[in-house]
């Protein structure tokens, strides 16, 4: 009698624990999934507030309604409209010609100095990937006035490579740094097989190394155009009306009158600016996540 007690006690005993343990991992779910929503939230409501008053009409801009009233699609033609003296059409092709040189040359210039940095044992390799890294935390701002006065005594301000040449500079070690962290892993097994198949150490980087490395190289091209995409410090002091970018063009976006500001043609610049970058992103997420995850050999 005695014996079934104790072991019923038990039995209860254990279901209780199970309870509480499937309760707190319901608990630990549902806070994970709170938070989540919170950051959702707190990330897209400005993104979201912004396409609401990007097709809401002028009259109505500071109408507080969280869902769209008033819509109209003239805000969008405004923002390409010239008559005011903006120039975000022009300013869209210098963004995209800009972003795509850059990223270009950074990729160029990177993979073979992460690779170098990963592969290749030289003297000073930590204190040389040191300065890259310091390179990147390096405040653009403290920039600006040498930038400007080098600029102005070469005559590059206002050009193409004035914008360039900075861009490079920032994108430029967050390619290294990212390319080097996954040529590391990838194993030298796969470089030595090549070369005793015949291939010499060019061939193997091109037929081996390369194909591998595609997915770390597409996410890093995404993130280096991306970045040179939303720059804005050094490009609204270096650019001039004809080369300037998205981003100084709608920061100087001009009204109807001389102290308005068209607030609903410029969300609707934004949104303009925005959406392509959300549907790059969502389009390739799998490999932008293969890239910053995968390894050699999958």
């Amino acid at each position: 009698m005695t014996t079934t007690t104790a072991s019923t006690e038990l039995r209860a005993r254990q279901d209780k624990g199970r309870k509480a343990a499937q309760n707190r991992e319901k608990w630990a779910q549902a806070r994970t999934y709170i938070s989540a929503v919170v950051i959702l939230i707190w990330c897209l409501a400005p993104a979201y507030w912004m396409v609401v008053t990007a097709f809401r009409e002028v009259g109505f801009t500071y109408d507080t309604s969280l869902l769209p009233t008033h819509v109209t699609l003239d805000n969008f033609a405004t923002a390409f409209d010239t008559s005011f003296g903006n120039r975000f059409g022009q300013a869209l092709i210098n963004s995209v010609f800009i972003g795509v040189t850059v990223t270009a040359i950074s990729l160029l210039i990177g993979v073979f100095a992460a690779y170098a940095l990963a592969r290749l044992n030289f003297r000073f390799k930590f204190l040389v990937l040191g300065f890259i890294l310091g390179a990147s935390m390096f405040p653009g701002v403290a920039l600006i006035t040498p930038l400007f006065q080098l600029f102005t005594n070469i005559g590059w301000m206002g050009t193409y490579q004035a914008l360039i040449i900075p861009n490079i500079s920032f994108v430029l070690p967050l390619t290294v740094y990212t390319l080097t962290s996954f040529f590391r892993e990838m194993p030298w097994e796969l470089e030595e097989s090549a070369r005793v198949d015949g291939c010499t150490q060019g061939q193997a980087f091109r037929k081996v190394i390369m194909p591998l490395a595609a997915p770390a190289i597409f996410t890093t091209a995404i993130l280096a155009f991306i970045s040179s995409w939303n720059e804005f410090l050094i490009a609204s002091q270096l650019s001039n009306d004809a080369t300037q970018p998205v981003t100084v063009a709608i920061a100087s976006f001009a009204g109807a009158q001389p102290n308005q500001i068209p607030y609903t043609a410029i969300m609707a610049a934004g949104t303009i600016v925005t959406i392509p970058l959300v549907i790059l992103v969502l389009v390739f997420q799998r490999k932008i996540v293969a890239g910053l995850t995968a390894g050699a050999v999958k």
